[in-house]
């Protein structure tokens, strides 16, 4: 598949980093201010990747449209922001990747729909800032994902033809963004994935266990 591949392009949410060990925290601070026992970390890894809805409607059982969800979410999202990068890590074996597509002198980038107030400082953190060759966040484009025009905004920003790139997401809406806006598409299997239809029905051109697998399929020259 390397052949043309012009960027790549990567979720941010668990699919490049793994930031669900500080949301998780965030959440629990809630709850435990609240009077009630920590919710179970296992429980709220799946929906990390839709932020407080996943978070608080997992940890509270409240969606978005209760009348007490709005306050709880500008607090979850101060207390988010305030240890925004306190365990959060790259997956194992993604700093491998972008040295690799960096190496073969493709440009790589974010596309998540975390807004700016916290994917900036957040890639910041990581030290991924000055590498990027676009940084595109939930409320860059008037439509975040599934809707393609973040990914389409990426690809501009990066100067590539998006129709030769790759969109690399753990979530059913990166698989839909990805094919709408003409790119390869790779479900990140060992990623959040969400708590409905399983990654094995959302339809990628190809699915992956371990970031390790992205360097055979993107620059298998680096592993010759």
């Amino acid at each position: 598949m390397s052949a043309g591949i012009a960027g790549v392009f990567f979720d941010l949410d668990g699919t490049l980093a793994d930031t669900a060990p500080d949301l998780a925290a965030a959440a629990n601070r809630l709850v435990v201010e609240r009077g009630q026992p920590p919710v179970a970390y296992e429980k709220l890894r799946p929906v990390a990747s839709h932020g407080a809805r996943g978070l608080l409607g997992a940890a509270f059982g409240l969606c978005p449209e209760d009348a007490e969800f709005p306050a709880l979410r500008d607090v979850f999202l101060d207390y988010y922001e305030a240890d925004i990068a306190v365990h959060t890590r790259l997956f194992d074996g993604m700093p491998q990747v972008l040295a690799a597509l960096e190496a073969a002198g493709i440009p790589w980038g974010i596309v998540t729909n975390k807004i700016a107030r916290f994917t900036v400082p957040l890639v910041a953190a990581i030290g991924l800032a000055p590498r990027a060759s676009a940084v595109v966040s939930g409320d860059t484009t008037p439509h975040a994902k599934p809707h393609p025009a973040p990914l389409l905004h990426a690809a501009a920003s990066a100067g590539v033809d998006p129709r030769r790139c790759v969109y690399v997401g753990d979530d059913l809406r990166d698989i839909q963004a990805g094919k709408a806006a003409g790119m390869i598409t790779v479900t990140a299997a060992y990623g959040y994935c969400g708590d409905g239809e399983p990654p094995e029905t959302w339809g990628a051109d190809h699915l992956i266990r371990h970031p390790a697998e992205l360097i055979l399929l993107l620059v298998p020259a680096a592993v010759a």
